[in-house]
């Protein structure tokens, strides 16, 4: 637990605690949305941010795009979130539901979510426990992989209005050293 960014309080006694779990990369507006959503869930909200290596496990070698110290920074700065679980596991275990707190509530954004490297459902304990929710949000389409790909689509007219823009640049510099010839010759 990193206590000096987080919101400081424990869970009053009769508090729900409910817990969520992701990347959190490239920490985005569908992100916010998704934990704010979560926490109206409860009155308590602890994230879970898996590591690294298990990003990258998950969801392939280009993954995480942040490393693990800059996605916790991201998500404690999110209003929200009352606590986080640097480097959770990213199948939820007892240990998630019971050893930090009594957690009374899983939830999870409702797009699909990729397998464990086991082949298990990562939500597998919550569902038999009964205490999964799937949060439906306007932001889900906004994902990371949707940010990087409008990055990737978006690079060329990027890359062709800077080369608009520099040359543009160039012929106001040389309009202004003409301007300066002409006034110089002129004694103005």
């Amino acid at each position: 637990k990193i206590v000096q960014f987080s919101s400081g309080r424990e869970p009053a006694p009769g508090d729900r605690v409910v817990y969520v779990d992701g990347a959190f990369d490239l920490f985005h507006t569908g992100h916010i949305e998704f934990l704010r959503r979560a926490r109206e869930l409860g009155d308590y909200l602890l994230v879970g941010v898996h590591d690294d290596q298990t990003v990258n496990a998950v969801k392939g070698s280009s993954f995480p795009v942040m490393n693990l110290q800059e996605r916790v920074l991201g998500v404690l700065q999110c209003r929200y979130v009352d606590e986080v679980v640097i480097g959770a596991p990213y199948s939820v275990t007892k240990d998630v539901l019971e050893d930090v707190y009594h957690v009374d509530a899983v939830a999870h954004g409702a797009s699909d979510q990729p397998l464990d490297i086991d082949g298990k459902d990562p939500y597998a304990l919550p569902k038999e426990r009964g205490i999964y929710h799937e949060v439906d949000h306007p932001g889900l389409d906004l994902t990371t992989s949707a940010i990087i790909n409008r990055i990737i689509d978006n690079r060329h007219v990027y890359i062709e209005r800077q080369a608009r823009k520099a040359k543009k640049a160039v012929c106001e510099a040389e309009a202004e050293q003409r301007e300066k010839e002409v006034r110089a010759a002129l004694h103005i």
